[in-house]
């Protein structure tokens, strides 16, 4: 009878080293930032920062977590904002036109003030070339005639290139914008017609 009291409870125990040597324990911070430590993981927090306690040590939760799975979600998710940006685009080309006239007159009315600034700085460049072209003239003359050239005439060249530079530059920006405008529309153009179920423009 005591035999048998012994072999029972060295099994129980024998079971319990078993259960507690199998058994994990995990940690992990709620929303709240409360930590939490249990053989088991709430669903909500399963993908959140969570350590295994390994004998009293905490490693790293690998199991159960496929991190291809998470960056293929992550990437359903970058797609879907893709998608969801194209159809609010798609909805405001819609709204705000009914038909390519409409586009056009759009497109006409956004390149005015371009055009205008472009005529503008085309107009000053070349008021700005004559006013250099003059002072290089006078310090042409000076020269040849062994005169010395004066200070000011050298900071009247220096600051007369400069501007023509710098409105040259602009010119330049203004003319890039005017392209970038005829582009936007065009496309905006193209995506319209296929939004209406019409054959794309003939180039």
């Amino acid at each position: 009878m005591i035999k048998s009291k012994l072999l029972l409870a060295t099994f129980a125990l024998s079971a319990a080293v078993c259960f507690n040597a199998e058994a994990k324990l995990y940690k992990w911070v709620d929303k709240s930032g409360v930590t939490h430590y249990g053989e088991t993981i709430p669903p909500e927090y399963a993908n959140r920062d969570t350590k295994q306690l390994n004998n009293g040590r905490i490693t790293d939760r690998n199991e159960n977590f496929d991190t291809t799975k998470q960056q293929a979600t992550k990437q359903e998710t970058e797609e879907e904002k893709a998608a969801k940006e194209a159809r609010r685009r798609d909805e405001a080309l819609l709204n705000s036109f009914t038909n390519e006239n409409e586009i056009d007159l759009s497109r006409d009315r956004s390149l005015m003030q371009i055009e205008a600034r472009i005529n503008s700085f085309t107009t000053l460049i070349t008021s700005a070339q004559v006013t250099l072209d003059d002072l290089h003239k006078e310090s042409d003359a000076r020269t040849k005639k062994g005169w010395k050239i004066p200070q000011s005439l050298t900071d009247d060249i220096t600051e007369a290139e400069e501007r023509v530079a710098k409105l040259q530059k602009d010119l330049e920006n203004n003319q890039k914008q005017s392209e970038a405008v005829k582009e936007r529309y065009a496309k905006e153009k193209q995506r319209f017609r296929e939004l209406k179920g019409k054959a794309p423009a003939a180039k």
